[in-house]
């Protein structure tokens, strides 16, 4: 049992003093409880007699002051043990997202987002109540119940051993039905991610939904998975609904046990009618608690699902992470500086592929015996067909996937000699597929560099030659961009991760095809600003515009994965190939353009 909540040792060790002081009020409060019956077994023999205002008066004080001081502990009780159980979900909560941010993309190629969404709030949830109130109760139960028994053991052995006789059949049912609940939980789970998976996928793809004119068809889906969830979750329903019932029978069992017996035993002068009293408060008070076992089963089987659904996420490592050789300096760093102000200076810019192949994990090779030098501070455009790997080439420059040992340098070093935060942060990256969170385009523009004044934040924008643009905006920069940046247009989108990177002001600046969704004016422009930027530093440009690539000092034409042509634009022109034909071709495309 206690193996399921090992992963959660850490975080229990790291609260230990608070669950210790729990433990504490537990006791204490319980032990006051227990005292309870007795004030009332008193009175009642007290007053059996002789009933006097004064007598009323005593023993109505004593029993409020038993109540208070009870009330005191529980309330230390929940305060301590609950809170206990916020400081651990709000560690899991933080461990778990940073290890998330930690993954490399390959990880979210292969996980769902509405699973991990999942794992990340109901998971988290269940984990929480086991720990809170799973605990509480259970404490509470134990003590109370090894308190109570010395007790009602003195005022009667054998109506104690009758009245407890039912109760290890509850203990067979708690264990029966716990097993069951624990695997149907589990199942209720899995299904639980799923529908929180399709439910982000439509709400992303809104767009192409009602394209396609697919609404009916998506709620209908949706609708059949929901009527999946609320099948298995009737299940546990049903499940639990006999397990309640059941607990109060055998409760029901001791009651009667307790007045039949006990009755006699008044009768009969062995226990006096203060006693009988007192036992069965005893045995009313201990209704709740073992009542609260089916319940607190319920959590502990559901959190220790929970508990297994987030340590499996907690255990995943990232496929790219940085050499162990390395970790010495990167806590250093980490002492000095934030990711977003490390150091720049200590990468130039010279990237060497030297015989590189490469190819995706379970896939075919994508990249053949790559070997090109971009010297520092110079500018490399690479052209080439849909899919001969261009994106596949530039994301191995900032180990977005990895490339075998030695095949990639920098600065004449083996790209892994770098730490991944001094690497990335001397990177300028504006991918294929442009990102913008649900923010201002002013956050958005100074994602990669948060302590950017407003005049840095226009002037990369002014390159980005987006600036006019967005000063038109009712709210200029502070306009929200919507969910991934819905409001704006696709060039805007792109004009804006170009801004986003510049503002770096990083060593190597890579556009991977961020000039498609603009027209030929707005690229002339852009490029135009660019030139300003490009000077001193390592660009590369990934585009299927001649146009853009004509002014590179170098031009790296991409077939099939291999190297097909290397040279200017003016060299390339003169090889008669790829290069040239792409460029007749749209020249083509501008005179018929021009013409019509």
């Amino acid at each position: 049992m206690f193996d399921r909540l090992r992963p959660l040792n850490p975080y229990l060790k790291r609260y230990w003093k608070s669950l210790a002081w729990g433990g504490v009020a537990v006791v204490i409060y319980n032990v006051v409880k227990v005292l309870v019956p007795i004030v009332i077994g008193h009175a009642i023999d007290d007053m059996r007699h002789d009933v006097t205002e004064q007598k009323v008066l005593f023993h109505g004080l004593r029993l409020l002051l038993v109540a208070a001081c009870s009330a005191v502990f529980l309330y230390i009780t929940r305060q301590v043990i609950i809170g206990a159980s916020r400081e651990i979900e709000y560690d899991l909560r933080n461990d778990l997202f940073a290890n998330l941010e930690r993954q490399s993309p390959s990880f979210y190629h292969t996980h769902r987002t509405g699973d991990i969404m999942a794992r990340t709030t109901n998971d988290l949830n269940a984990v929480r109540q086991l720990l809170g109130p799973a605990i509480m109760y259970s404490a509470n139960t134990l003590v109370f119940t090894c308190a109570a028994l010395p007790f009602m053991y003195r005022i009667s052995p054998k109506l104690t051993f009758l009245a407890f006789v039912p109760l290890p059949a509850a203990s067979v049912l708690v264990q029966y039905f716990g097993n069951r609940i624990h695997r149907r939980f589990e199942r209720i789970q899995s299904m639980f991610s799923d529908i929180s998976a399709k439910a982000q996928e439509n709400f992303s793809g809104a767009r192409l939904i009602r394209a396609f004119a697919q609404e009916e068809a998506e709620i209908a889906s949706f609708e059949e998975a929901n009527q999946e969830y609320i099948r298995r979750s009737l299940h546990l329903v049903r499940l639990m609904a006999m397990l309640w019932p059941t607990l109060e029978f055998v409760l029901g069992l001791s009651l009667m046990i307790t007045l039949l017996i006990g009755g006699h035993e008044v009768v009969q002068h062995r226990i006096s009618v203060g006693e009988f009293t007192s036992f069965n408060v005893y045995m009313v008070q201990l209704i709740w608690p073992i009542i609260a076992i089916g319940w607190v089963v319920n959590l502990f089987q559901r959190g220790t699902a929970s508990v297994a659904r987030i340590d499996e996420l907690l255990k995943q490592q990232p496929t790219i992470a940085d050499d162990p050789a390395l970790l010495v300096r990167r806590q250093d760093i980490d002492d000095h500086a934030s990711a977003s102000a490390l150091p720049q200076g200590s990468i130039r810019g010279e990237i060497r592929f030297q015989n590189l192949s490469f190819a995706y994990q379970g896939g075919p090779t994508v990249l053949h015996d790559i070997n090109l030098t971009i010297p520092a501070g110079s500018s490399l455009a690479i052209v080439g067909p849909t899919g001969s790997g261009k994106s596949t080439l530039v994301s191995l420059i900032a180990r977005l996937e990895d490339a075998a040992p030695g095949m990639v340098l920098i600065d004449e070093q083996p790209i892994r000699s770098f730490p991944l935060a001094e690497l990335r942060t001397s990177l300028g990256f504006v991918p294929q597929e442009t990102f913008l969170f649900s923010d201002t385009i002013r956050h958005n523009i100074s994602f990669g560099a948060p302590h950017a004044t407003d005049e840095q934040i226009e002037d990369s924008a002014a390159i980005a030659h987006i600036r006019t643009e967005i000063l038109e905006f009712p709210r200029g920069f502070d306009t929200m961009v919507g969910e991934r940046g819905v409001t704006l247009s696709g060039g805007q989108k792109q004009r804006t991760a170009i801004a986003r990177a510049i503002i770096r002001d990083p060593r190597v600046l890579i556009l991977d095809d961020a000039l498609a969704s603009v027209d030929t004016y707005t690229e002339e422009r852009i490029l135009q600003g660019l030139a300003k930027v490009m000077q001193g530093r390592t660009t590369i440009f990934i585009s299927h515009r001649i146009s853009t690539a004509r002014s590179a000092d170098q031009i790296a034409v991409l077939v099939q994965g291999r190297i097909a042509e290397l040279g200017t634009h003016d060299e390339l022109l003169l090889l008669n190939g790829y290069y040239t034909s792409l460029f007749e071709k749209q020249r083509l495309e501008e005179e018929i353009s021009v013409a019509s």
